[in-house]
C-alpha cells in the first residue's frame, strides 16, 4: 500500500489529539469521528495533517502549498456555520486540482436540499413520500394533496436538527405553528412530508461508478410508549440517558429476505445515481408493515466514526474499518473530476 499525505479538513476546534490519554467521554463526543478517522489513517501508514476550519479557505490554501497533499480527506459539514456550504468547499478543491474523499459538488448539492432532492426522485419514479415546501416569510398553506399526519423539518438541516415529537403533525394548526417553529429555529425554509409509519432503516452506499450496498442496518425502539412516533429525533440520535431509558438501538435489519434486501440495494444505487452522488452516501427508508419502502432521505459523507452504523454494517460483511477508509481513499483519487480532462 503507497504511503499518502492526507490532509483531514475539520471544523475548528475539532482537531483531535494524537491520543485519548486523559480524555473524558464527553470531551471526545464532539470529535469522535475525526479522531478515528486521523487516527485509522495514521496506522495504515499514511502521513495525517488535521486542519480546522470556519470561515477562511486560506488556511486550506496554505496546507495545499506547503503540505502538498496527495488527497484531501473532507470531514468538513458546513463552512461560515451553513450546512449547504460544504459543497463550496469541494468545489475550491476542485478548483485548486486537488483530490478529495467523498461526494462531488453536484452531489452535496443535489443531497443536501430536500426539496430539490425529492423533485429529482420523483421524476425518476423513486417512491418518496409527498410533499412541501413552506417559504420562509409566506403564509402556511397546505395543499390538497398533503393529507395528515406530515412530518416537518428543515429543507437542509441535518443530524436531526430541530426535529422531536412535535414535528409530527395532526392539523392545519399545528402544521402552521410547527412550519413557523422550523423558520425561527433555522432561518430557512420547511418542508412537510407524508409521514410514512415503519420501520426506520438506513443502508451505506461506497463507490463512484461502480456501486456496493451494505446491509441495512435499523432503529429500533424497543421500550418507546406506543403512542410516540418512531422517529430519529435529536433525542433519539444523540442523548444517551434518552437512548438507553427508550431501549433505542441500531442493529442489522431482521427478517429481510433475499427478495426484499436485493429490492433495498437496487433502489439504494438508484438514488445514488439519480442524485449525482460519488465516494460513499446512506440512505434513509422507511419499510411499512406491507413491504413498501420509501426514500426519506439521502445522505452524502454520512458519519463515519468507528462503531457508528456505516462503519458497522460495513464490518458486518467483513469489511473492517481501516478496509472502508481506504477504500475511501482510493475511491477519492480514482474519481474522474472535470479538471482531469482539460
Amino acid at each position: 500500500m503507497t504511503k499518502l499525505r492526507v490532509l483531514v479538513l475539520v471544523r475548528e476546534g475539532h482537531v483531535p489529539p494524537l491520543t485519548l490519554e486523559g480524555v473524558s467521554e464527553e470531551e471526545i463526543d464532539p470529535w469522535k469521528a475525526e479522531f478515528d478517522v486521523c487516527e485509522t489513517l495514521r496506522r495504515l501508514g499514511h502521513d495525517v495533517l488535521p486542519l480546522g476550519v470556519y470561515d477562511d479557505l486560506a488556511p486550506i490554501r496554505v496546507a495545499l502549498r506547503d503540505f502538498q497533499p496527495n488527497i484531501t480527506f473532507m470531514l468538513l459539514e458546513e463552512f461560515h456555520g451553513v450546512v449547504t456550504y460544504d459543497f463550496a468547499v469541494i468545489s475550491y478543491l476542485e478548483l485548486m486540482q486537488q483530490p478529495y474523499t467523498g461526494c462531488n459538488p453536484r452531489g452535496l448539492l443535489l443531497s443536501k436540499d430536500k426539496a430539490l432532492s425529492k423533485k429529482v426522485m420523483t421524476f425518476h419514479r423513486i417512491p418518496t413520500p409527498r410533499f412541501a415546501v413552506f417559504p420562509i416569510g409566506r403564509k402556511v398553506h397546505r395543499p390538497k394533496k398533503l393529507s395528515f399526519p406530515l412530518f416537518v423539518k428543515s429543507v437542509v438541516e441535518d443530524a436531526s436538527f430541530g426535529i422531536s415529537q412535535a414535528s409530527i403533525v395532526h392539523n392545519d394548526q399545528a402544521l402552521a405553528d410547527r412550519v413557523k417553529f422550523v423558520h425561527e429555529k433555522t432561518n430557512d425554509d420547511a418542508i412537510a412530508e407524508q409521514y410514512i409509519e415503519g420501520r426506520e432503516i438506513y443502508v451505506g452506499v461506497l463507490g463512484n461508478t461502480r456501486l456496493t450496498t451494505f446491509p441495512a442496518w435499523e432503529m429500533s425502539f424497543e421500550k418507546m410508549p406506543d403512542d410516540v412516533a418512531r422517529i430519529a429525533t435529536s433525542r433519539v440520535k444523540w442523548d444517551r440517558k434518552y437512548q438507553i431509558k427508550h431501549g433505542i438501538t441500531t442493529h442489522a435489519a431482521k427478517d429481510l429476505d433475499e427478495a426484499t434486501q436485493e429490492r433495498v440495494s437496487r433502489l439504494c444505487k438508484r438514488v445514488y445515481r439519480a442524485l449525482s452522488m460519488s465516494g460513499y452516501g446512506r440512505m434513509d427508508l422507511r419499510m411499512t408493515d406491507s413491504g413498501e419502502i420509501y426514500v426519506i432521505e439521502a445522505n452524502a459523507n454520512p458519519n463515519i466514526e468507528y462503531g457508528e452504523d456505516f462503519a458497522e454494517s460495513a464490518e458486518s460483511v467483513g469489511l473492517s474499518y481501516e478496509a472502508v477508509l481506504q477504500r475511501i481513499l482510493n475511491l477519492g483519487l480514482s474519481y474522474k473530476a472535470a479538471w482531469m480532462a482539460v
